[in-house]
């Protein structure tokens, strides 16, 4: 497993599984010829995408960010239109940290998108569960509210099968939340009204996850949207805080789908000054 460590800070990446989603529609009004030298696809224009979770220890508690696409939650139609050839193992993962599903006390949730999400519940027989039943989920408010009374165009992605299950274990924030002593979730908007991001301080170092606003290397152009975006200017406008924000920090940039990096630092030329590639 990749793992990227700060002093007594270590984040590992666990095996969530992946996606191959159109790379038309991850670069918006982008023109292929411009995002497909930042980030290659295959022959039927799918870029790859992992949804592999963050696991850390803070403050004594075990933390994940994002849950993974889950096992055994899409049917094989759904698979094949999400380009998902690999399920989730976080199982496998944790277990060689030596925890498992019931020891992770955190779940930080930048947004419930069925990608991010699926992996919170799990079948037990023949019914859905919560698959890390003694963890605090967090998420902002607004998601919460629209992953269980979407719109026409979200219920799409808000499933109630990622929501039913785990709802007495979610704690919700408005702008912006402290979780522990240095590690905090704000509010963005953007790829979803209530995406948030994820900010944490260690050590003097600095680590940024932007979840969808930035969700490969690739979209550090703030213009560089996505189609799935329900607020594109919202997101430009935030990435154009955030990015810049990460650069002043000289902040490490924790990704979840990025399938060549775990994680990166820029200058303010847009040069990769340091980085964790993805090697597993």
């Amino acid at each position: 497993m990749d793992k990227l460590t700060h002093g007594s800070l270590t984040f590992t990446w666990l095996n969530g599984g992946v996606t191959h989603l159109d790379g038309g529609a991850m670069f918006g009004v982008v023109p292929k010829p411009l995002w497909s030298k930042k980030y290659p696809c295959n022959e039927n224009n799918q870029i790859e995408l992992r949804t592999d979770p963050i696991f850390f220890e803070w403050n004594g508690k075990k933390v994940m960010i994002e849950s993974s696409i889950g096992v055994g939650k899409l049917t094989d139609k759904q698979k094949r239109n999400y380009g998902v050839t690999e399920e989730s193992s976080v199982d496998q993962s944790l277990e060689q940290l030596g925890f498992t599903r019931e020891d992770i006390d955190i779940i930080l949730m930048t947004h419930l998108h069925f990608d991010h999400a699926c992996g919170l519940t799990m079948w037990e027989g023949d019914k859905l569960v919560s698959a890390f039943p003694n963890a605090k989920i967090y998420t902002s408010r607004v998601e919460w509210d629209e992953m269980r009374d979407p719109n026409i165009r979200s219920r799409n992605t808000y499933w109630k099968e990622n929501w039913e299950p785990i709802a007495d274990q979610v704690i919700t924030f408005e702008e912006e939340m402290e979780i522990d002593v240095g590690l905090r979730m704000v509010h963005t908007g953007g790829h979803s009204d209530g995406h948030a991001i994820i900010l944490l301080e260690h050590e003097g170092e600095t680590f940024v996850h932007l979840g969808d606003l930035l969700p490969t290397h690739a979209h550090r152009n703030p213009l560089w949207v996505l189609a799935f975006d329900d607020y594109p200017m919202d997101s430009i406008h935030q990435k154009q805080k955030w990015i810049p924000y990460t650069i002043e920090k000289d902040a490490w940039i924790l990704f979840y789908h990025d399938a060549f990096y775990r994680a990166i630092k820029w200058d303010e030329e847009g040069n990769i000054t340091q980085s964790i590639p993805r090697t597993k």
